[in-house]
């Protein structure tokens, strides 16, 4: 049994992630800004215990607060599982300062003050890991969507130099890279375009699987990477996309 801390979890991947590992008898804290579906999360059944912080990761002082909740209710950390994201579209002309920092902060500093807060539980771990959700975004472009893909490239260069860093202690830390998965979080960037609902179609033809993925086949990778089997297993990207980016 491994304790998990996922920031990012109330919907989507974080949340289907959050079932798989109390399904194997996993503890977890989700921490979310979407305090209604979190919550609810949390009192889902489970092998596992769950524990739900409501928590807004623009601001720089959670990352700390979320370990030290996690240690206080669990007692341990084996396993970070950075996954919260803003996703912000917009024409160029209409973006500001502000929303280019609030997608910053959540979407590549959190992730960098979370593994920070994390690393001196992580060591006492004789199985820790780490993993940062970036995208398939970080390997190729979408109008309007620039600081999403901007960061999400940085997810890759931060997982790298994590890995490098944290390796002699024994942490592992790796990169998620999904495609388009069916969930709410996508809902700006379909908004976005001129006609979401062809937008769609085209999409499912042009991937290999011609389907979207679900946040279930996502988990089980976020699991994979967390598990025993994968203890040789770090500074990598992990891509789930059926294809999508292969062609």
């Amino acid at each position: 049994m491994a304790t998990v801390l996922i920031a990012g979890g109330a919907t989507g991947i974080g949340r289907a992630a959050m079932r798989a590992f109390r399904a194997r008898g996993d503890d977890v804290l989700l921490a979310d800004i979407n305090a209604e579906e979190g919550g609810a999360a949390a009192l889902e059944e489970g092998t596992g215990r769950a524990r739900f912080s409501h928590a807004d990761l623009a601001d720089p002082d959670t990352p700390a607060r979320l370990v030290a909740e996690t240690l206080e209710a669990f007692g341990g950390l084996d396993t970070l599982f950075c996954n919260a994201a803003v996703m912000h579209a917009a024409p160029l002309a209409d973006w500001t300062a502000a929303d280019w920092a609030r997608s910053l902060a959540v979407n590549l500093t959190a992730p960098f003050l979370l593994t920070r807060a994390a690393a001196p539980a992580l060591r006492r771990s004789d199985n820790a890991a780490v993993i940062l959700t970036a995208s398939t975004g970080a390997l190729r472009g979408h109008a309007r969507m620039h600081a999403y893909h901007a960061t999400k490239a940085g997810l890759l260069g931060l997982g790298r130099s994590l890995a490098d860093e944290l390796g002699p202690d024994g942490i592992r830390v790796n990169t998620l890279l999904p495609g388009f998965i069916d969930t709410p979080f996508n809902a700006p960037f379909w908004a976005a375009q001129d006609d979401p609902e062809a937008a769609e179609r085209a999409l499912a033809a042009s991937i290999p699987m011609k389907r979207q993925g679900c946040p279930e086949d996502v988990a089980g990778v976020v699991t994979f990477l967390a598990s025993p089997a994968a203890r040789y297993v770090t500074g990598t990207q992990m891509v789930v996309d059926g294809g999508y980016s292969a062609v």
